[in-house]
């Protein structure tokens, strides 16, 4: 056979691995080559069977996230109640240089199911403006099923160039980190979390592509170019895959440096985001004047900018423990101020695991953030007040303004198991929503993730 057909049948034989095996199985972040362990699944080695699919290229996960919040004091609402958010997660990774002796591929398909309902709307913030954090991070985005990985990577140059394409979000690469806290302000992408509406964080895919070259073992640069379809946030358009509604692309690159530390692990990030949509501005007409004055279209700007920088460092080992010890991390994002509510984000906190020799994979977190609005943003509601003649804040009419709202976390992580984690956490938010009217709230949460 010669090497036109080879390709053609690899390919066909791909598509149809890709259509059984997509509904089946998922892991939140990019693969990597790990040495098998069935003790991290709940369900075990089903009889060896799961480690031989391993070994020949499959790698199933059913992954769990639920979260339950109850307001203790404060907040907008001062009735007592719980709330319960959760997702289910299934995907297979596929080691397609073991399947079909691609050397450097692979692939991934992902979907999952959100449901539940969210504190933060029901009892924290004014309905009438919004939380910018969620004290259950895992809502959100449609309660629904969707597809949420679907791309093929190749790795060249002697795995020094990678190349990823397909259906998956930016924060699964750009502005990446981890998700352990509960609040949404120190979990997963913050680019994202203040860009919703042109940055889809997880669990929303689109149509892109991402190029990352290792300049050195310890830094790597890359860029992406992801599609920018506001059609994909309807929960009627969960697994569209036309591309139909789309008003731009996002452009994002970053710089990652790893460097190992007095032998402990850190890594930072550097990056940029353009995006080449257009955007509305947050105060101005298309004749300079203040829309909330004129009541006229709003100015149109031809693009949308910003940038972020994250850092994490381990500073210590515990007894010459590396995997246990003291680790800080910080994150910053800076947007644009014509087009953008939130124009700048400030985290810091710190992570510490091993604590206690009884328990050396337990995990106790801290984290503090600041989300700031737009001052443009906060001048419109005053001048809408203003012309409307409302003062009272109770009158159904009021415009709120908004400025900076702080969210502040603290959990204890319980590794039960290695497939079972429980974190117990307690949450103080300041000014819900940026509104200095809205008493502050504290928050009592529970997050399970397990896997299966």
């Amino acid at each position: 056979m010669n090497k036109q057909k080879t390709t053609k049948v690899n390919t066909l034989r791909l598509a149809r691995q890709l259509s059984v095996l997509g509904a089946m199985g998922l892991a939140t972040t990019a693969y990597a080559a790990k040495p098998y362990d069935a003790s991290q699944y709940m369900t075990g080695d089903w009889g060896g069977l799961r480690h031989e699919l391993y070994d020949k290229g499959y790698d199933f996960t059913f992954e769990y996230v639920g979260e339950a919040a109850t307001n203790l004091n404060g907040g907008y609402n001062d009735d007592r109640t719980a709330r319960y958010s959760d997702q289910f997660a299934l995907g297979v990774q596929l080691d397609l240089e073991k399947l079909f002796g691609w050397h450097g591929a692979e692939a991934k398909l992902a979907i999952t199911e959100r449901s539940g309902r969210n504190l933060g709307n029901d009892r924290i913030s004014d309905p009438r403006a919004g939380m910018f954090s969620s004290p259950q991070e895992v809502w959100g985005r449609g309660q629904t099923w969707r597809l949420t990985q679907m791309w093929v990577k190749q790795t060249f140059m002697d795995d020094k160039l990678d190349v990823k394409f397909g259906r998956f979000g930016e924060g699964e690469d750009f502005n990446s980190f981890p998700c352990d806290f509960q609040n949404l302000a120190f979990c997963g992408s913050q680019v994202g979390n203040w860009i919703g509406d042109i940055w889809y964080n997880w669990p929303v895919a689109q149509w892109a592509l991402r190029v990352k070259y290792n300049l050195t073992p310890e830094l790597y640069a890359q860029i992406g170019a992801y599609e920018q379809n506001p059609s994909y946030l309807e929960t009627g358009n969960a697994w569209k895959l036309s591309g139909s509604g789309t008003k731009g692309a996002i452009i994002p690159v970053e710089l990652v440096w790893s460097p190992s530390i007095n032998s402990l692990p850190g890594e930072y990030r550097l990056g940029y985001y353009y995006s080449t949509a257009k955007a509305n501005d947050v105060y101005e007409d298309e004749n300079g004047d203040a829309q909330a004055a004129t009541g006229g279209t709003y100015k149109s700007h031809s693009s949308k900018h910003g940038w972020w920088v994250v850092a994490q460092q381990q500073l210590t080992s515990h007894n010459g423990d590396a995997s246990r010890g003291l680790s800080i991390f910080a994150n910053a994002t800076v947007h644009d101020k014509a087009t953008n509510v939130v124009d700048n984000y400030q985290q810091v906190g710190f992570v510490y695991k091993g604590l206690f020799d009884a328990r050396p994979q337990d995990d106790i977190g801290v984290g503090v953030a600041r989300i700031h609005v737009n001052d443009d943003v906060s001048d419109r509601a005053r001048l809408a007040n203003a012309l409307s003649g409302i003062d009272d804040y109770d009158n159904p009419g009021f415009v709120p303004v908004r400025s900076s709202e702080y969210d502040a976390e603290i959990y204890y992580g319980v590794h039960f198991t290695n497939w079972l984690t429980v974190r117990p956490n307690l949450q103080y938010i300041k000014r819900p929503g940026g509104v200095d009217e809205v008493d502050n709230a504290l928050v009592a949460g529970l997050k399970v993730q397990a896997k299966f």
